[in-house]
């Protein structure tokens, strides 16, 4: 968000005016945590592990709950989140920050993840995700 902020151009905006940026920036942020809540409750209420450094100690699949609609509701509400702040900054090129978090996470975190996941859960996994899309 820093890196989106240093690069944001004052001449390239889409800001319709700032009370409508900042509500926004405050429905996107709200929307963003309440999906990532979404995900860390329901792993809780499996009692399996939350921590993103360690899907090989999952003890259960969880596929319920906003499961059923993203594989990565945590990772979805952080961009939805981050999408937010680039509303409030009002810049076009901040939005390719959005695009940067997506690609950076989809790479280095949750491919290792899925690939983990698929060695923990085997087919149980593999067809959870035909039926999940990654984001959306």
């Amino acid at each position: 968000m820093v890196c989106m902020y240093l690069v944001s151009d004052a001449e390239s905006t889409f800001e319709i005016t700032r009370t409508l940026n900042f509500i926004l920036f405050v429905l996107a942020v709200l929307l963003g945590v309440a999906i990532a809540l979404a995900g860390v409750i329901s792993f809780r209420k499996a009692s399996t592990t939350v921590n993103p450094l360690k899907p090989e100690t999952a003890s259960s699949l969880v596929t319920s709950g906003i499961f059923q609609y993203t594989r990565n509701p945590m990772y979805l509400g952080m961009a939805v989140a981050i999408l937010g702040f680039a509303i409030l900054l009002g810049s076009w090129v901040s939005l390719l920050g959005v695009v940067a978090f997506m690609l950076f996470i989809d790479r280095f975190q949750i491919k290792p993840e899925e690939a983990a996941l698929t060695e923990c859960f085997g087919g149980q996994f593999t067809q959870y995700k035909t039926n999940v899309r990654r984001w959306l």
